[in-house]
């Protein structure tokens, strides 16, 4: 086991926040039958900006809110397992991977002191809209999500409003 202190904050306040749990009752399932696909940007709270609480909806997140492989495959569980019969593919304003090319982030990571990473697809966009319909229909296309709604939506981080794009 590492004896570094680079977790120490956190385990610090998860002692806290384990003195007080109260989740454990839970269902496993989505008590309102909701999946979520957002953006990993800590600016986005996704329970608080759709006026959930915990245990109402699966909550998945990634680089710029990209239906992938692995997204598909947790959805397919989340459907059939977990309750969720309606998905939110919720975009940003101001998203990183809808800024620019896959050659500008390989540039800046290496700039910024990291490895080559041009092995790896970071799934940018410089139509966010057009690849937001984009991964929606690949949701709806899906042989094994046949019965769940899907939406797509743009978060505004400037307003904290929604909007249906598709």
């Amino acid at each position: 086991m590492p004896t570094d202190d680079a977790f120490a904050d956190v385990l610090a306040a998860n002692k806290v926040y384990a003195a007080r749990f109260r989740l454990a009752e839970l269902e496993a399932r989505a008590a309102k039958g909701l999946g979520v696909l957002t953006c990993m940007d800590s600016r986005i709270d996704p329970l608080a900006m759709l006026g959930l609480a915990p245990g109402d909806a699966k909550i998945l997140r990634n680089a710029g809110a990209r239906v992938t492989d692995d997204v598909l495959r947790t959805l397919v569980l989340a459907s059939h397992l977990l309750g969720v019969d309606r998905v939110m593919v919720v975009a940003h304003t101001s998203c990183r991977m809808a800024g620019g090319t896959e050659e500008d982030v390989h540039a800046e990571i290496r700039a910024a002191g990291g490895p080559d990473t041009r092995s790896i697809s970071f799934l940018t966009t410089t139509d966010q809209k057009r690849a937001l319909r984009a991964d929606v229909q690949r949701v709806r296309s899906s042989p094994y999500l046949g019965n769940v709604a899907v939406g797509g939506f743009l978060f505004d981080l400037s307003t904290g409003r929604l909007a249906r794009v598709c």
